[in-house]
């Protein structure tokens, strides 16, 4: 066998065992993000938007996102204007987690 086959065949190999790596990976830490979230997001009578926290494959990426109050999402955030004036207490939740996300991801790519 040529030392050349032998070379491209161990890359492929090492190729699909990284990519394997990667996915599961990925996997853990958007499932890491949404019990992260569901536990830190804010809570109302029943806590239907804190349990609304899902995960969805989209071609090479995970998602992270509300089904069930998807439309509170930025308002809980950051803020918003009450009918009657004045302005309500931003409760961020959202961008914590995120940041705890892509530093967990780059930390386990690394090891």
């Amino acid at each position: 066998m040529d030392i050349a086959d032998e070379i491209t065949k161990a890359l492929s190999e090492y190729s699909e065992e990284v990519a394997e790596n990667l996915e599961a990976i990925k996997k853990e830490v958007a499932e890491d993000t949404v019990e992260l979230l569901k536990r830190t997001s804010p809570r109302g009578r029943r806590g239907k938007y804190a349990k609304g926290w899902r995960l969805k494959k989209e071609g090479t990426g995970y998602y992270v996102y509300n089904a069930t109050d998807y439309r509170l999402t930025h308002l809980l955030e950051r803020g918003h204007a009450k009918a009657d004036g004045g302005r309500t207490k931003a409760q961020p939740h959202i961008a914590q987690a995120e940041r705890e996300a892509i530093e967990k991801i780059g930390v386990r790519i690394q090891t």
